[in-house]
């Protein structure tokens, strides 16, 4: 039975309906705050924006009191149905393993899942994201019908489904449903495999507006994605583009070598510079991986004020190559972080991959950092502005009127001892990771304390029996 409460209405389930204690003002040690570090810090929180942020005061009756308070990262890209495959592709096969022998593992997976079982699979991860101190997530969904190809008597069925598991876990989301209609470039028909992603205009079209209807504003938002140059032809692009006038989006690009030669036999340019030289390109556009850009193509996509999404991470597992970070910060580049397959969950592990595939690159240290400068921070303070950006959301700092989306760091963890500054963000990133993270604050609500979710048991159970179902399958 799907949880929508009814055909065009939104999922009824929201977190923090009845919190046992919302609390209206923290205080913290210490905090980062748009001018920096400071002390003693009251955070004033109005339903889901903070309303003031005083430094330099001491704590009163009835603040709840936190060593560490930073604005809380944006999950800039996500496939949430993934994360019930993690470590189901880490066995070689036969011949050379790759990004697309990846690929067909995940295909055979997304053609077992219900949308009951979507939504149990989305609700643990997003439950796993803001316990690792996201507050946020831009789901990149494209798994739109039934399992024989056929379409839902609702085309937002699983699109329901997925704001329905965002609202049970309390993550802020902007859905990005997926328009995908071609196996590879030129329009070529898609593949038998693919029959639960593909979609057309006009069915697209219809999509977007249910989801339109879905989402209610403050935490939520609906943009577009076109799912790479590979999936959609170039009217159909435009066509996309075109449903998000002013909304986000994202597409897939130049994130395999073999894209990048395929795309050059189909139009004689490169994915990013194709899609630069005949796509207006600006700030409402993410670029997921990019990973394969030559030097133009580097320095246009960062003058284009886009975002460029990073999945280190999963990067990594699927083999994809490493992005060249310091050319594109060096142009002025803008990128956030994301999960994408959800093979683990980790905001500071997305950038200590990043940090140290470079590292292994470029055989040199603290390369994302400025001379002088700390990288934890570096990091942190270019992923806060990306994701913010990214997913459309007034989040990504501490100042008033920003959205509430905030995390606390413990200063009882062993690696956080003696720490200040800088040097906590460095500590976090390079040593603690989620273990340090205590809470976690949402548009105002507080869904993680003393590093756990509220619902953690019930919806793990719900995740369990599901895994367990499809292992039968």
């Amino acid at each position: 039975m799907s949880s929508l409460s009814h055909k065009h209405g939104p999922p009824e389930q929201h977190f923090g309906e009845t919190p046992e204690r919302q609390l209206p003002t923290l205080h913290a040690a210490m905090a980062l705050t748009l001018g920096g570090w400071r002390s003693d810090v009251r955070i004033a929180i109005d339903g889901a924006a903070i309303a003031s942020v005083t430094p330099g005061v001491a704590a009163e009756v009835g603040d709840e009191r936190h060593d560490v308070v930073l604005p809380a990262l944006a999950n800039l890209h996500c496939h949430a149905f993934q994360r019930a495959m993690a470590g189901l592709a880490e066995r070689r096969g036969a011949g050379a393993d790759s990004f697309w022998s990846w690929r067909e593992t995940m295909y055979r997976f997304a053609l077992t899942m219900t949308p009951d079982d979507l939504e149990a699979v989305a609700a643990q991860l997003y439950v796993e994201m803001l316990e690792a101190g996201f507050a946020s997530v831009a789901e990149f969904h494209y798994l739109h019908n039934a399992p024989d190809g056929t379409p839902y008597a609702s085309p937002a069925e699983m699109a329901g489904r997925i704001v329905a598991a965002a609202r049970a876990a309390g993550v802020g989301l902007t859905l990005l449903p997926v328009f995908y209609a071609h196996s590879t470039f030129g329009g070529a028909a898609p593949k038998p495999e693919q029959r639960r992603f593909v979609t057309n205009i006009k069915n697209f079209a219809r999509l977007v507006d249910d989801c339109d209807r879905y989402v209610e504003g403050g935490g939520e938002t609906v943009g577009v994605a076109p799912h790479s140059l590979r999936a959609v032809t170039p009217k159909e692009l435009a066509d996309v583009a075109a449903m998000a006038p002013d909304g986000p989006i994202h597409i897939h690009v130049a994130e395999q070598m073999k894209e990048v030669e395929d795309c050059l036999a189909w139009s004689g340019k490169r994915p990013v510079r194709w899609l630069l030289d005949k796509v207006e390109v600006d700030e409402r556009w993410c670029l997921v991986h990019a990973t394969h850009m030559d030097a133009g193509e580097t320095r246009d996509a960062a003058n284009s004020g886009a975002v460029v999404g990073l999945c280190p991470v999963t990067e990594a597992n699927l083999g994809d190559g490493v992005f060249d970070a310091p050319a594109f910060v060096g142009a002025g580049g803008r990128y956030g972080v994301g999960t994408d397959s959800n093979v683990s969950v980790g905001t500071a592990e997305e950038m200590r991959q990043l940090e140290y595939a470079q590292r292994l690159r470029l055989k040199a240290r603290n390369v994302m950092a400025p001379r002088g400068g700390s990288t934890g921070r570096t990091m942190l303070d270019a992923a806060l502005r990306g994701g913010a950006q990214a997913l459309a959301r007034g989040s990504g700092r501490l100042e008033a009127g920003a959205l509430a989306d905030l995390l606390t760091l413990s200063a009882d963890h062993p690696a956080m001892y003696g720490k200040s500054g800088d040097d906590i963000l460095d500590a976090w990133i390079f040593c603690a990771g989620a273990g340090a993270v205590d809470c976690v604050w949402s548009a105002g609500h507080k869904v993680v304390s003393g590093g756990a979710h509220a619902e953690r048991e019930r919806i793990a159970a719900r995740f369990k029996r599901t895994l367990e179902k499809l292992s039968r399958l």
